[in-house]
C-alpha cells in the first residue's frame, strides 16, 4: 500500500507542472466523448426508472437525490459524483447503477452545491444532510436504512471519506479521490475553491487521526495521473497505519474515466467489491 514510486513531490513541480498532475481532462484527451457517452446512457437509466427523481433534502436548487430501487429491499450504495467540488452532476452518473442494481443494491445518486457559490464546509454538510434524509425515508422508498454503503468518484471519492463517520453508514468504496487537500490549494482548483489552510485541513481525511472502524475499499486505476494514484495509496496506508479496515485496489489499465466503467458493468471489479461490501453489511447486522 505503499505510494506508487513515480508519483513526484508535488511540491517540487513547477506551477504548470502541478495545474497538469490533477487535470484529469488533460490527461485523457478523449474525455468529453466518454462523458458525453455516460449522459446518453444516464438518461436512458433515468427514463427507466423515473420514480423516484430529483428528491428534494435541503433547500438549494441541487440539493436533491435520485433514489433507484432494486427491489426487495436490500442495500443501499450512496453515491456522489466527481467534478473537483466544481462541476458535473448527478444525472450524468446514472449508468453506475446498471452493475450494483444488479446485485440487488439500490443506488442513490447525490445533487450538491457546487463552487464557488459554496464552499467546501457547505459541501459537505450538504451531502450530510443527505444522509441524514436517506436514513429517514429509504424505508418508505424500498431501502434498509441500516445497510447504506457510501461511494463516489473523483472529488465524490473525498466526500464519500468524509462521510465515513456518519452513524448511519456502514461502509465505503472511495474512487479515484482526493484525501489530503493540501496541494490543492496550490493548484488551479483553488480559484473556486477558495481553500485556506483551515479549512483544507479540516476536510482532508489524512490530516485526521484515525478513522471510522467500517470496511472500506479504495480503488483508483493505474493508469491514472500519479499524484492521484498516490492520493489513494496514501490514504489507504494511512487507515492500515491505524488498524482500520481497508482494501486497496489498482484497477489494471484504467484511467480516471474509464475506471467507471467497472461498477457499470455487472461482472466489473468495483461491482464486485461493492457487493462485497454489501454482503459484510449484511453479515454484521
Amino acid at each position: 500500500m505503499s505510494a506508487p514510486i513515480d508519483a513526484p513531490d508535488w511540491r517540487s513541480l513547477s506551477q504548470d507542472d502541478r495545474d497538469a498532475g490533477f487535470n484529469n481532462s488533460l490527461a485523457v484527451k478523449d474525455s468529453p466523448a466518454m462523458l458525453a457517452g455516460w449522459e446518453l446512457q444516464s438518461a436512458e437509466v433515468r427514463a427507466a426508472y423515473p420514480q423516484h427523481l430529483d428528491l428534494r433534502y435541503g433547500p438549494r436548487e441541487r440539493n436533491r437525490i435520485d433514489f433507484l430501487n432494486a427491489g426487495a429491499k436490500g442495500p443501499t450504495l450512496v453515491f456522489i459524483h466527481g467534478g473537483y467540488w466544481q462541476a458535473r452532476a448527478k444525472e450524468t452518473f446514472t449508468f453506475c447503477a446498471a452493475g450494483p442494481m444488479a446485485h440487488g443494491i439500490n443506488v442513490a445518486f447525490v445533487g450538491y452545491t457546487l463552487a464557488p457559490d459554496a464552499t467546501l464546509d457547505d459541501i459537505v454538510s450538504e451531502v450530510r444532510t443527505s444522509i441524514d434524509y436517506l436514513a429517514t425515508e429509504l424505508t418508505a422508498l424500498g431501502g434498509d436504512p441500516d445497510r447504506m454503503i457510501v461511494s463516489g468518484w473523483s472529488a465524490g471519492g473525498h466526500l464519500s471519506s468524509m462521510m465515513l463517520a456518519h452513524p448511519r453508514i456502514k461502509a465505503g468504496l472511495l474512487i479515484s479521490g482526493i484525501y489530503d487537500l493540501e496541494p490543492i490549494q496550490y493548484t488551479y482548483l483553488n480559484e473556486k475553491l477558495r481553500l485556506d489552510k483551515a479549512m483544507a485541513d479540516r476536510n482532508s481525511p489524512m490530516k485526521q487521526p484515525g478513522g471510522a472502524n467500517k470496511p472500506v475499499a479504495i480503488v483508483v486505476g493505474s493508469g491514472e495521473l500519479p499524484l492521484l494514484r498516490k492520493q489513494s495509496a496514501d490514504f489507504a496506508a494511512h487507515r492500515a497505519r491505524h488498524g482500520l479496515p481497508v482494501v486497496y485496489e489498482e484497477i489494471p489499465g484504467a484511467n480516471h474515466f474509464t475506471i467507471m466503467e467497472t461498477l457499470s458493468s455487472p461482472s466489473g471489479r468495483m461491482t464486485t467489491l461493492a457487493r462485497q461490501l454489501a454482503e459484510q453489511v449484511t453479515g454484521a447486522r
